[in-house]
């Protein structure tokens, strides 16, 4: 079933290849590259080693990146991934999919929007009252749908004006350690596992198991690549678009990721590295060598911008999901309302409103917690989906194919299941309350099937 809109309008394929490049990279460069590598220098013990293991976390991103071009660049419509396994799974798995990432996508906002104002509130030097720490998220969440009520071809130019600014703080904490600091080279053949190593176990330093701790901690850092497959209905020229953008956005994050944590042990030692406090961040000490204390404002307002830049695409991409559902007759039709500005309104201010109760609730933590582990089930659900219907529509319409098919894809799903497997080991509570979260889906998936053939007859 598919809902009567009040009117004909239709998104509007407006964005280029840079804003969708901008859109991936705002989503994937957060906080995690500026504090990541004490953890993982801890787990694998050399500089060496964490960025080998960022190159390689790096290589299986590309892989996911591949996986998604050749089906965003096939079906380019709002909600992406609702589609690419509708197609391959049937309804059901494409609902579930839906419901629990439009249910977490609230957790994410406020998220973000609670580390914009902790940020805020070092700037500051901590003088925010209690008061204002608690309503100042839910004014960023409401300035940023506000925002992203505007035309998508405006919000792109956002998108891209916030990645540039990710950008060149990540370049100027790189290239500001090689030029200005007196660095040594001699760092990288030094081991750091001796080091304080706060809030790391013993079983995740070094060896089999260290080094998968140090993988996970490498992808969550590249995690948001898929964001724009969700875009889909508002990308010009989708067949080359998507692509490009998600093989330039993920090769151009993975050369940053590089260069910034080569910086990190060119200016530090590895035990430096490894005993940084939990309380503050590789970058900010790594900076410090090079422009002194004064350096903490400067972090704090690019940290800012950083999170900030998260929580716009976030809410740019993320109301995308449950338009597409109601859209197919799965959510209320009036989600599937599009404005004058040629955008998901309703869903857009629904998004936002969830977001504000979580984060007034203080909730938000638990559901993004549930999430991680339901978010690899539906990536490796993806790189199936890419193979059955390389199977079932072997005549279908393919702008672009994986390279190294069916290589990739399966290394990609080897991978995800490597994963799914160790956090189900590690934190099984999470994953099984993100499980529950799923089934928690099912009997609305039911009410809305329902209606669909009651409206059919």
């Amino acid at each position: 079933m598919t809902p009567l809109l009040a009117d004909k309008r239709e998104l509007i394929r407006s964005l280029t290849v840079i804003p969708v490049a901008a859109i991936a990279l705002a989503n994937i460069i957060g906080t995690g590259v500026f504090v990541k590598a004490r953890v993982m220098t801890c787990n694998v013990g050399s500089p060496g080693m964490v960025l080998s293991v960022w190159l390689v976390a790096g290589l299986l991103t590309l892989c996911g990146a591949l996986v998604y071009a050749e089906l965003g660049a096939m079906m380019p419509k709002p909600g992406g991934e609702f589609h690419f396994l509708s197609a391959a799974f049937g309804k059901r798995v494409a609902f579930i999919y839906g419901w629990t990432r439009s249910i977490a996508l609230g957790a994410s906002a406020a998220a973000l929007a609670n580390l914009f104002v902790v940020f805020l509130n070092d700037l500051t030097g901590g003088t925010l009252p209690p008061t204002a720490v608690k309503l100042l998220p839910l004014l960023i969440i409401g300035f940023s749908v506000g925002l992203n009520l505007l035309s998508t071809r405006s919000n792109g130019h956002t998108t891209t004006a916030l990645t540039a600014l990710k950008i060149a703080l990540v370049l100027f904490v790189a290239i500001g350690a090689f030029i200005l600091a007196d660095g040594n080279w001699g760092n990288f053949a030094l081991a750091g596992a001796a080091g304080t190593c706060e809030g790391v176990p013993e079983s995740a330093k070094l060896g089999i198991r260290g080094f998968g701790a140090a993988m996970l901690g490498a992808l969550w850092g590249y995690n948001g690549w898929a964001t724009i497959a969700a875009m889909g209905g508002e990308i010009k020229d989708p067949a080359r678009t998507v692509p490009r953008a998600l093989i330039g956005g993920t090769l151009t994050v993975m050369a940053l990721y590089l260069i910034i944590n080569a910086a990190y042990f060119y200016v530090l030692t590895p035990l430096e590295v490894a005993s940084v406090s939990k309380s503050s961040s590789v970058a900010f000490e790594a900076a410090t060598r090079f422009l002194g204390p004064g350096v903490a404002a400067l972090m704090s307002a690019g940290l800012m911008i950083s999170a900030y830049g998260t929580l716009h695409t976030t809410m740019l991409a993320g109301p995308r999901i449950p338009f597409a559902l109601a859209h197919a007759g799965y959510l209320p039709s009036s989600l599937a309302r599009i404005s004058a500005n040629g955008v998901p309104a309703v869903a857009v201010v629904l998004v936002g409103l969830w977001s504000m109760v979580l984060s007034a609730s203080g909730t938000f933590d638990i559901l993004t917690d549930m999430y991680i582990f339901v978010l690899w089930i539906f990536f490796g659900l993806n790189g199936c989906a890419l193979i059955i219907l390389r199977a079932r529509q072997p005549d279908a319409d393919r702008p672009y194919r994986v390279w190294g098919y069916p290589y990739v894809p399966v290394i990609f799903i080897l991978v995800t299941l490597y994963l799914l497997v160790n956090t189900l080991m590690a934190t099984p509570t999470r994953a099984l309350a993100g499980v529950g979260l799923i089934i928690i889906g099912l009997p609305i998936y039911e009410y809305f099937s329902r209606r669909e053939v009651k409206a059919a007859r």
